[in-house]
């Protein structure tokens, strides 16, 4: 079970990831973390940074090691990992890898309200999805594949997993899709006869509690 943390803001393990290769200014933190894609891989708000870094220096996981100054721009405050921040970095990890955790998706949430639309429109809408999706699959191959050979694998493993997901979910929307435009999904022509008869969500509701009749 995940436990609660201290900065459970996924940046803050992301902060951490880069400080653990050396100590930096926050300037240069947000220049790793866009450099190593973690502001794709963990949902960065670049302006949640210096309240995360604030928050990390406060619970003891970073501490200040100095300033520097670049010419006439203000002072810049640089940051190192404490060995607090070190077993908090791979504690968190683990936690990570080995716990499935719920996570909030858009579009199951338009899924559990697919019936305030009419089957025929949700063919289109799920077409225009699997194309997107398909868009991404081939933009991510081809950056995986070129990286193949400058990175070792280790550090593609979650872009091999996202591929993974992403074609997992157009297999599954191209699914829903087929079945209804073949008309094999069920109870479709109830779907269809609930919006071409303007059956009120209300009036549906009370058809679902009082069970279906194909």
């Amino acid at each position: 079970m995940a436990r609660k943390r201290k900065v459970g803001n996924l940046m803050a393990l992301a902060v951490l990831s880069v400080l653990a290769i050396s100590p930096m200014h926050r300037y240069e933190i947000a220049g790793r973390l866009r450099e190593y894609g973690k502001d794709h891989d963990m949902g960065v708000k670049w302006g949640s940074l210096y309240t995360v870094v604030d928050n990390l220096t406060k619970h003891g996981f970073l501490e200040v090691t100095g300033s520097e100054r670049d010419g006439a721009r203000p002072e810049r405050t640089i940051y190192r990992i404490t060995e607090a921040g070190r077993a908090e970095l791979t504690d968190w990890t683990r936690e990570l890898i080995a716990s499935p955790q719920p996570e909030q998706r858009p579009f199951m949430a338009g899924l559990s309200v697919l019936s305030v639309l009419p089957p025929d429109e949700v063919i289109g809408l799920l077409t225009d999805r699997i194309t997107q999706l398909e868009n991404t699959i081939t933009a991510t191959k081809t950056q995986l594949d070129a990286l193949e050979g400058s990175l070792p694998r280790l550090f593609l493993v979650e872009d091999d997993y996202e591929l993974t997901m992403l074609a997992a979910e157009a297999n599954w929307a191209r699914a829903l899709r087929d079945s209804l435009a073949d008309g094999s999904f069920p109870q479709i022509e109830m779907w269809r006869t609930w919006h071409r008869d303007g059956v009120t969500p209300a009036d549906v509701a009370t058809q679902v509690e009082g069970g279906l009749h194909p």
